[in-house]
C-alpha cells in the first residue's frame, strides 16, 4: 500500500516513523490565530475562528486550536524537531501559516534544526473585504531543508505564488486547502519519495501525494476527519496501486 495513516497525537505517533524515512514534509498545522487577545486565541473553537457568520456548511470542528502563543511556538518545535529526524538530508519541510502565525512559524523551523530557505505564498481570490484595512488574501508556506539543498536530487523547477480558490462544492475541512496547489507543492518530494504530513486532516496533501506518484505517510488525531482520510485516500489509488492475492495452490 503506498500510504500509511495514523490515529491520534501526532508527536506521539512520530516518535515511531525510523529516522531519515520521508523525503518531504508538507502539513498544515492548527494555526492557534484569529484573535487580538489570549483569551480570544484559546476561548473559542476553529469554526468560530476561521468560519463566518453566513457560512453556507456546517463542518465539524478539529482539535489544537486552544494554545496560547508561547505553548504553540515550542509545541511546533517539538513537532518540526521529531519531523527533522524523520526526514532524509537535503529533505524538504513546507509549513503552512497564516500572517499573524508567521514569524513564530519561520523561529520554529529554525529552532528544529531546518535551514529556512524562504516563504511561497497561496493567494485566495476570493476572499473577503474588510472596511478600512486592507484584504487578507494570502496564507503562506514557509520552506526549510534538511541540510543544503541538493539540485541534482530533485531538478524541479517550482513557483513560489499560487492561486486557487479553496474548496467549496466538495469541501469537507473548514480549513481545507486546494487539491491543485498540493499537487504542485508535493513536487518538491522526488518522484516515488515520500511525503510525511503529521496533520492529516481531510487527507488533501495524501490525495495530491499519490496522484503525483508519490507515497504517503500521515497522522490525524481527529476519528472524524481521520475517517474522511482514509476514504479520500482510498479512492486517490488506482487498479495497480493493489495487490491482488493470486489463487490458493
Amino acid at each position: 500500500m503506498p500510504y500509511t495513516l495514523h490515529r491520534g497525537d501526532a508527536l506521539t505517533a512520530l516518535a515511531g516513523i525510523p529516522d531519515n524515512s520521508v523525503d518531504a514534509v508538507i502539513t498544515d498545522p492548527p494555526y492557534n490565530s484569529g484573535g487580538r487577545t489570549s483569551g480570544e486565541r484559546t476561548g473559542r473553537s476553529a469554526r468560530a475562528k476561521y468560519t463566518s457568520g453566513d457560512a453556507e456548511h456546517d463542518l465539524a470542528n478539529f482539535p489544537g486550536e486552544n494554545r496560547d502563543q508561547r505553548s504553540y511556538g515550542y509545541w511546533l518545535t517539538l513537532l518540526l524537531t521529531e519531523s527533522y529526524r524523520a526526514t532524509v538530508e537535503s529533505g524538504t519541510a513546507l509549513v503552512f501559516t497564516d500572517w499573524r502565525q508567521l514569524p513564530t512559524t519561520t523561529d520554529a523551523l529554525q529552532a528544529a534544526g531546518w535551514t529556512w530557505r524562504g516563504i511561497a505564498s497561496w493567494h485566495k481570490p476570493v476572499s473577503r473585504p474588510q472596511k478600512g484595512r486592507l484584504k487578507q488574501s494570502c496564507e503562506y508556506i514557509v520552506w526549510g531543508t534538511k541540510g543544503p539543498v541538493d539540485p541534482d536530487r530533485n531538478p524541479v523547477y517550482l513557483p513560489g505564488l499560487y492561486t486557487a480558490s479553496q474548496p467549496r462544492k466538495d469541501r469537507v475541512h473548514i480549513t481545507q486547502k486546494p487539491v491543485e496547489v498540493m499537487q504542485e507543492l508535493v513536487k518538491i518530494c522526488p518522484p516515488g519519495g515520500t511525503v510525511l504530513d503529521p496533520f492529516t486532516g481531510s487527507g488533501t496533501t495524501g490525495v495530491a501525494a499519490l496522484r503525483e506518484g508519490r507515497k504517503f505517510v500521515g497522522v490525524e488525531l481527529s476519528d472524524h476527519y481521520a475517517a474522511i482520510a482514509e476514504q479520500r485516500l482510498r479512492s486517490a489509488l488506482t487498479r495497480d496501486d493493489f495487490e491482488l492475492a493470486g489463487p490458493e495452490e
